[in-house]
């Protein structure tokens, strides 16, 4: 019998096909449905999950061609210089969620991706005196923590494991299908599966999960700690990419999205590839042109082709036709329905519902060149090697500080006191920037999407001004900081909508809202990465698991894509692997 291990791979042994044979099947598949004038399956977006797609699908013999609009692949996770000598990660800036299978089953390391871990993983300055290096291990996590709460100091093993127990239910989900609302058996089958699992949990951990998935971030460590510092450490990744003050109901989800990754087979660990976010996409388009799979840049798709009744390929800017069996979209579900879904092919109820997402993460991004690093006053030096330097530095010292910003922004367009997440990623990789000097990514928040009073963020004067704010509010805690800034990379929302596609410039193509996640995401109907337009699917973060550079929904919608465009006996085998 013939046993798949992972997808597109074979255990040795028994009576199986050759690597060669399986390899020259699939390029006789591939010229053939380029000589036929068409692919199986056309990609839109050349983002990190079209690229993992796209080699899966390859991998399992479908021909498949990669549509990108940019001169480079990548979307949001790229690399470029913003300044002479100096490169940086321009959207996605951090490495943890990446999925440990998606990087076996393609053999990212192989197509040149290394990441190396952080010294410490977070920093926050709190005041002149007062900082919390968050390391590595427990016990060193425990004594940094004492320093504000004895108290919050014994309750972290406890939290801890509580965290790793939700995580672990997470971990499973985020590699399935969710069951599909108005499905037939297989659905029904999907849904015991999962409710089969959640009964199998202790009444304890029933009540922890439900607890994550409805609570706000301050209600669910408000059961845990007391000092306001370490609820606002811990709170800081309830808000990330969440347009949302800590207080909001669904924001504790949000904070264990962000706790389920890992970096080298190290749980909660966060990393930096060498090179950037766009050595991650290099490699992931290395392993899917090596697969068979054709990439095109500069390549904007205009709409989708269709007939009567389904798709048939795209139309791109230039007028070109590209057919194909299927097309999978990369891009945001809102953007995808508002734009470029013909009309005929979807009802007036489909549409509004998917043009209705939510999206908005309250984001703003700059890069910088530094002349030198940050000296903060509560942890003197600026010479490199100092920990701090290498791992996150958050400007949120407090819970209160965190509810402030949000609501700030809700009132007046950005904070005036907003929370910056800065990496210095030059501490850990030397080909970003000229010796001597560094380049630093500031993720900030909060900012409105859309401005109000008239106010837009087409306007550079509103840009440059926030971007002011931001470098003002890390200066106050590291005084040399605004003086060693050589020059500046802004991206407002609306940036990162024109450039990227992010529709409000939300990094996650939707809210992880409460209403829009797992059997809701996007939207409950279509939550099987098939979109209610045959030959339609989804396979980028709009869909389950959401947001974050995981790869994840990408290969959770090619797994779907294989089932229905190949059923046959290999096919299964393939789609088996997943399971390996």
């Amino acid at each position: 019998m013939v046993k798949a291990t992972q997808f597109g791979g074979y255990r040795k042994g028994g009576v199986i096909a050759c690597r060669e044979t399986i390899l020259e099947k699939r390029a006789m598949s591939s010229r053939g449905n380029n000589q036929a004038g068409g692919y199986d399956v056309a990609i839109v977006g050349g983002g990190h999950n079209g690229l993992v797609a796209a080699a899966y699908l390859a991998r399992a013999g479908l021909s498949v061609v990669v549509l990108e609009k940019n001169a480079v692949v990548g979307g949001a996770a790229m690399t470029e210089e913003f300044h002479p000598g100096f490169r940086n990660s321009v959207a996605a800036y951090t490495v943890s969620l990446l999925s440990p299978h998606v990087i076996r089953d393609l053999d990212l390391a192989a197509h040149g991706l290394k990441i190396v871990e952080r010294p410490a993983a977070n920093f926050w300055p709190v005041d002149g005196e007062r900082g919390l290096l968050m390391p590595y291990g427990l016990a060193a996590r425990q004594s940094a923590i004492a320093q504000f709460s004895k108290r919050d100091a014994e309750r972290l093993p406890a939290y801890d494991a509580a965290l790793d127990r939700a995580a672990n239910v997470l971990r499973d989900l985020v590699l399935e299908t969710p069951p599909n609302a108005g499905g037939g058996l297989v659905e029904a089958i999907r849904a015991g599966k999962v409710g089969r699992r959640m009964l199998g949990l202790s009444l304890d951990d029933k009540r922890l999960v439900l607890d994550l998935f409805t609570k706000s971030a301050a209600d669910f460590l408000d059961q845990w700690f007391e000092s306001d510092v370490v609820k606002g450490a811990f709170a800081f990744d309830g808000i990330v990419g969440a347009y949302a003050a800590p207080s909001t109901p669904g924001t504790a989800y949000v904070l264990l999205h962000h706790c389920f990754g890992e970096v080298n087979g190290k749980a909660g660990v966060w990393g930096h590839a060498l090179g950037g976010m766009g050595a991650i996409t290099q490699a992931m388009a290395a392993a899917a042109r090596g697969a068979g799979a054709e990439i095109r840049t500069s390549a904007q798709v205009a709409m989708l082709r269709a007939d009567d009744r389904k798709v048939t390929g795209v139309v791109l800017a230039s007028g070109e036709e590209v057919r194909a069996r299927a097309v999978a979209s990369a891009i945001p579900p809102k953007l995808l329905f508002r734009a470029y879904v013909p009309e005929h092919l979807v009802s007036d109820a489909d549409r509004r519902r998917f043009t209705a997402i939510k999206t908005g993460s309250g984001t703003f991004r700059m890069n910088v060149a530094l002349a030198e690093l940050p000296d903060f006053t509560c942890r003197p030096g600026h010479s490199p090697g100092l920990p701090h330097h290498g791992s996150g530095i958050v400007i949120g010292p407090t819970l209160g500080y965190l509810e402030r910003a949000y609501l700030d922004a809700r009132a007046t367009g950005w904070s005036r006191d907003p929370v910056v997440e800065m990496l210095i990623p030059s501490t850990l990789d030397t080909t970003l920037a000229p010796p001597g000097r560094h380049v630093a990514s500031l993720f900030v928040q909060h900012v409105a999407p859309r401005l109000p009073k008239g106010r837009s963020w087409s306007d550079p004067a509103e840009k440059e001004a926030f971007a002011d704010v931001v470098i003002a509010t890390v200066t106050r805690h590291a005084p040399n900081f605004a003086g060693s800034v050589i020059a500046r990379q802004v991206l407002s929302p609306l940036d990162l909508e024109e450039r990227f596609g992010l529709v409000d410039g939300d990094i996650f193509h939707g809210q992880l809202s409460l209403d829009q996640l797992w059997a809701a995401r996007p939207v409950l109907g279509a939550a099987n990465y098939r979109m209610p337009v045959p030959g339609l699917y989804l396979c980028g973060s709009g869909a389950h698991p959401g947001g974050g550079v995981t790869g994840l929904p990408g290969r959770n919608a090619a797994r779907e894509m294989i089932a229905d465009l190949k059923p046959g006996r290999l096919g299964a085998l393939v789609r088996r692997g997943f399971m390996g």
